[in-house]
């Protein structure tokens, strides 16, 4: 983490995916970028930021793009949604009902061939603590990233599930001089 200053990771979930009614996580699909007024908004709040980082999906560069046109951010494999192994591109009415498990195990469990929240969390994690050494930060990416960074600010994977990050939504934390983290913001939207 920063030395001396606190340093703002300025999270945004991608423009809608176009997962056509299936499961995306690392399928490569596209942005739906047509929400004119939720771009401006998002590119409203976010005009001080010079640091733009994103996910190397194509749904996070698109939504990039259409926010800062001109600026080419930087790209970390690590910032990727979950892994959901077998159920990727399952049709979501068809995905087994995880409702009944606590939210530990939940954090827990990892989809055939695919990998937990608590997994992403341990992938993400070293990827937001570099991002968090100097100015502020812009990073689009995914809602399980984003919940990720809430459970590095909340201490806790298992309560991180529990928040809701829609498409276009910006998120918050605060990486605090001499250590820790605070949530500033979660799942602001723009109209």
């Amino acid at each position: 983490m920063g030395q001396g200053k606190a340093t703002e990771l300025w999270l945004i979930r991608h423009a809608p995916a176009l997962h056509g009614g299936a499961l995306a996580g690392r399928r490569d699909v596209a942005a739906d970028c047509s929400d004119s007024a939720a771009l401006a908004g998002m590119r409203a709040a976010t005009a001080g930021l010079t640091r733009h980082v994103c996910s190397p999906a194509l749904r996070c560069r698109q939504t990039a793009h259409a926010l800062w046109p001109g600026v080419t951010p930087a790209q970390d494999p690590r910032l990727w949604e979950q892994d959901f192994g077998a159920w990727e591109g399952v049709p979501f009415a068809d995905l087994p009902d995880l409702g009944p498990l606590s939210a530990p195990d939940l954090a827990a469990h990892a989809p055939p061939g695919g990998e937990s929240f608590a997994q992403l969390c341990a992938r993400a994690t070293p990827a937001l603590h570099l991002l968090a050494q100097g100015e502020a930060v812009a990073v689009v990416a995914h809602a399980g990233t984003i919940r990720a960074a809430l459970a590095l600010a909340i201490g806790s994977a298992s309560a991180a599930l529990a928040f809701q990050i829609a498409p276009l939504s910006l998120t918050r934390i605060v990486a605090l001089p001499g250590g820790g983290w605070s949530v500033a913001e979660v799942n602001r939207v723009f109209t």
